[in-house]
């Protein structure tokens, strides 16, 4: 993070309904910079027999501390177990649906200061919203941001998005709300949490923008989803998304195709696969959150993800991005989106879990994330019908990464765009399109400089203004400065001067350090692994 010096001081806060709580205040040469509480609680702890459970809201009475008892939040939010870092697991807790909340200091604006809320990313198996205040300092006082940041923590791997018959049996035996998914709809009380309360900050409700980074931006497509298809327009909350690296993907499995993993986890775990429902259920949910994570390691299907439920998911929502229904209704609710990628996104894709050196390995790994047809396609596509290495690619690993990096960024976050213009959108206006040649020297601290502009080399060195490693310099600072005013407007829900007019085109910042307007040149690349995976052949094109 940069290494200017800040006072941290005690922040007492009346928070009205919410009760009395006390948080930091961040501040240099006794001028403060911004406000932070971190841990705030919005939802009920998921543990006990609500592990695998949709969340459960606060009750309306809860209050988070009292004049004579406030409470403190100058800490971090709890982190979901996970199979990452595991050696580090002291912030480790299932009672994680916690959120952070940096406010700038000063006055806010006339109807409050705008309200980003920020998805975290991990691919839905790992990750925080644990960014230290003093690395957004930065952010909120040396540029045109100007926001309230909302981070949450949500469930992950199993623990957020577990699924099985067995489950979903259960809820409805037991009347409750039905399973799976449980890291969307984690997120989704987050949002809402924002949206009461934000307005107790010196915050505007009505002027929410959603964004994540990878996984977190793929959570922002399913949440964004969600209110356009499940939440009328009296109830919606977002008003611009932000996609940093990630796209809608794939329609996610059925219940059925889910069911492989569950059982697989069953026995990893030792719970007989002849045992009742109640009996797994019991089992699973008594097993500690360390032995849980420690089992996933030992799956073939080692990623847990979203499934087509008809509750949070629509069992039919690529056929409404191709169909146009999506961009329409997006236009109706006047939802504007930013998307795009970094030039080397494969460099860290196939960091992850990497396969060893096979065809058959990268097919393993790839099932792991995508249904089989999809990874079929895949295969067949990307080797052209052999089990050969194709041109081009050190190893099957380096295939692994671009495979992986095409779907879950470049291709498939194309075959969107050209979905959303057929119904409507317009480029440069309701769709901003970005990519990044370039990435700043802070970077070199967290990730390998020979990976190039890879995967999240933006996201705290662009987006959030060098909050990592020294911070950035001032060359840096003056060659970012019209993308961070372009930004900042968007979150405000002001006009932005994005620059490319056209669908095939791209904002784009250069290796040399300037901006310009891009032609796509992997725009067909695009739409054709799109149509393979999403659509019939040829009939989602522009």
């Amino acid at each position: 993070m940069p290494s200017a010096s800040y006072e941290q001081s005690a922040y007492p806060f009346n928070a009205g309904p919410l009760g009395h709580i006390e948080g930091l205040t961040l501040s240099i040469h006794d001028k403060p910079s911004l406000h932070y509480f971190g841990g705030l609680p919005y939802a009920l702890p998921p543990v006990g027999k609500y592990r695998f459970r949709r969340p459960r809201p606060l009750p309306p009475c809860y209050q988070l501390g009292t004049r004579a008892s406030p409470g403190r939040f100058t800490g971090s939010a709890a982190v979901c177990p996970q199979p990452w870092d595991e050696d580090d697991k002291s912030l480790w807790d299932e009672n994680c649906l916690q959120l952070n909340l940096y406010i700038p200091a000063g006055t806010a604006p006339k109807g409050g200061w705008p309200c980003f809320v920020y998805l975290h990313g991990g691919y839905l198996q790992w990750g925080d919203p644990n960014m230290a205040p003093e690395s957004l300092v930065p952010l909120l006082t040396e540029t045109a941001f100007k926001a309230i940041i909302v981070a949450p923590a949500y469930r992950v791997n199993a623990f957020g998005f577990l699924a099985s018959h067995e489950l979903d049996d259960e809820a409805r035996k037991d009347n409750v709300e039905a399973t799976g998914n449980c890291g969307f709809w984690d997120q989704r009380l987050a949002i809402e949490w924002a949206w009461k309360n934000v307005s107790l900050f010196s915050g505007d409700q009505t002027n929410v923008t959603l964004a994540g980074y990878s996984a977190g931006a793929h959570s922002t497509f399913q949440q964004l989803a969600h209110e356009l298809y499940f939440v009328s327009d009296e109830k919606a909350i977002i008003k611009r998304a932000i996609m940093w690296s990630n796209s809608p993907g794939v329609q996610p499995r059925s219940l059925d195709q889910h069911q492989t993993q569950f059982d697989e986890l069953c026995a990893v775990l030792g719970i007989a696969h002849k045992s009742s429902a109640t009996e797994k259920l019991t089992k699973l949910r008594a097993v500690p959150a360390t032995g849980l994570v420690a089992a996933q390691h030992h799956l073939t299907r080692s990623e847990f993800r979203a499934y087509s439920d008809d509750s949070f998911i629509s069992s039919t929502i690529i056929s409404h991005i191709n169909s146009g229904d999506f961009a329409k209704r997006m236009k109706r609710r006047k939802i504007k989106l930013m998307n795009g990628e970094c030039r080397d996104e494969h460099n860290s894709y196939r960091s992850w879990r990497t396969p060893s050196d096979s065809y058959a390995a990268v097919k393993t790994r790839l099932t792991a994330d995508y249904p089989s047809v999809v990874v079929e396609k895949l295969m067949k596509h990307y080797c052209k019908g052999t089990y050969d290495l194709p041109k081009g690619y050190k190893d099957w690993p380096d295939l692994f990464g671009h495979i992986y990096a095409d779907c879950q960024v470049h291709n498939l976050e194309r075959g969107f765009h050209n979905a959303l213009f057929k119904g409507g959108l317009v480029a440069g206006e309701d769709v901003l399109r970005y990519r990044f040649d370039m990435r700043m020297k802070c970077v070199d601290a967290i990730i390998p400089p020979d990976w190039g502009v890879t995967h999240a080399t933006d996201l705290d060195s662009i987006w959030f203004w060098g909050a990592c490693g020294d911070g950035l310099t001032a060359g840096e600072k003056d060659m970012l400065k019209d993308w961070n005013e372009q930004f900042a407007a968007f979150v405000r829900g002001d006009d932005v001067q994005w620059g490319p007019s056209d669908p095939k085109q791209m904002r784009r910042l250069r290796a040399d350090g300037k901006t310009d307007v891009w032609e796509d040149d992997r725009w067909e690349q695009g739409l054709e692994v799109w149509d393979l995976l999403n659509g019939d052949e040829g009939k989602s094109r522009l």
